[in-house]
């Protein structure tokens, strides 16, 4: 009998949760009411008491970002070419024009001297993303920023758990965007949270996620910005908050299979073929994502070959990411090859395992044997 498939990822959400759902649907309150009300409460409670605004996606929370950090037409956003492309398109959707930094080889974030380099009159804001979960350095980051009064919004899409010297991503500095997908480390289905500065903030992100409507007695309603249709349904609320409880067992678990990805990687054919590892970080980063660089050069198929002689065996996997500058809608607004080499080796070369909470040190030992036999058949 063959062995069953393993996922690239996989939720887990447990059946206090499931029924929770369910009396939702059954209350006749669907939208965003209480539950919503109680999700924000809890995260607000998670970040040190700062105000917390969620969203319908880690995309909405980023645009939502720029314009309160008063992103537009004419300014410049720096951020990194290595991202889930919402990162850079919601600088285009404000009308601002994205500018990319290249990345540090070692941690594939983005390069704080690069970003430096990058600033000028027009720049406006920085996006910085914390690639797999793991911050960067937060101190420097926001040295550059008030250096050059620069706001920030982080897109800490994949680091909601994860930590900077002990202090939780999103309890201190500027705007903090964060993503609830279902393959991120809690889930609200689909669904984001933007973390803001105080209760002005929490007030304008309110209109940008309701079409700018503000509501006053039984039957006042003004609009005064431009906002759009942004807003968390109560079904999904109910999930975020029925994840909040496990976020400390659910780091904890990810953060010890990774670790046993390194105790069954690094010693194997694989690493003496040249295959990279991440920065082993077990105090700050979350363990989104266990992304491993393959030497595509010391190879004789590739990554997609790679791939799908994993699937074979019964594994999943993932990209994280191609670069965004080389796709078609980048390049057409003067983007192209060789502009930021060490984003595009890691793009060209990144190969995302299998890591969620229900895998067990079996599955990982399986993955773990699988990537090393390719890498010893199909060495040249």
């Amino acid at each position: 009998m063959s062995e069953p498939f393993i996922p690239f990822v996989k939720p887990e959400i447990d059946e206090e949760t499931i029924a929770g759902v369910a009396d939702v649907l059954r209350s006749g309150w669907i939208t965003t009411g209480p539950q919503n009300q109680k999700f924000e409460a809890a995260l607000s409670e998670f970040v040190g008491g700062r105000p917390v605004r969620t969203f319908n996606s880690g995309t909405a929370t980023l645009e939502i970002g720029l314009r309160i950090a008063g992103v537009g037409p004419g300014d410049e956003v720096i951020t990194t070419p290595l991202s889930w492309v919402a990162t850079s398109n919601v600088v285009y959707e404000v009308g601002a024009t994205p500018v990319f930094a290249d990345i540090d080889p070692r941690t594939r974030n983005i390069d704080l001297d690069r970003v430096e380099a990058s600033i000028t009159a027009r720049t406006k804001a920085l996006i910085p993303v914390f690639l797999s979960g793991l911050p960067i350095d937060m101190d420097r980051l926001y040295a550059i920023a008030s250096k050059y009064r620069l706001r920030v919004v982080e897109d800490a899409a994949q680091a909601f758990g994860s930590s900077w010297r002990g202090k939780r991503i999103g309890a201190f500095g500027d705007l903090v965007s964060f993503s609830f997908h279902p393959n991120k480390n809690l889930t609200s289905i689909e669904g984001g949270a933007l973390v803001l500065n105080n209760e002005e903030e929490a007030r304008l992100a309110e209109k940008y996620r309701l079409q700018g409507v503000t509501r006053s007695g039984f039957d006042g309603m003004e609009v005064d910005v431009l906002g759009g249709k942004y807003n968390l349904t109560d079904v999904a609320a109910r999930v975020g908050l029925g994840q909040m409880p496990h976020l400390e067992r659910f780091t904890a678990r990810r953060r010890a299979l990774a670790q046993r990805y390194f105790d069954s990687l690094r010693d194997g054919a694989a690493v003496r073929l040249g295959v990279e590892l991440p920065v082993a970080d077990f105090e700050n980063c979350n363990w989104h994502m266990f992304q491993i660089l393959l030497p595509l050069d010391r190879l004789t198929i590739t990554r997609g070959e790679f791939m799908a002689e994993l699937k074979e065996r019964g594994i999943g996997s993932g990209v994280h990411y191609p670069p965004i500058h080389l796709f078609k809608l980048y390049r057409e607004r003067g983007f192209g090859p060789g502009m930021f080499p060490h984003a595009e080796r890691v793009g060209a070369s990144t190969l995302t395992l299998p890591l969620f909470t229900q895998l067990s040190d079996a599955d990982v030992d399986r993955v773990a044997a699988a990537v090393n036999e390719i890498c010893e058949r199909r060495a040249k």
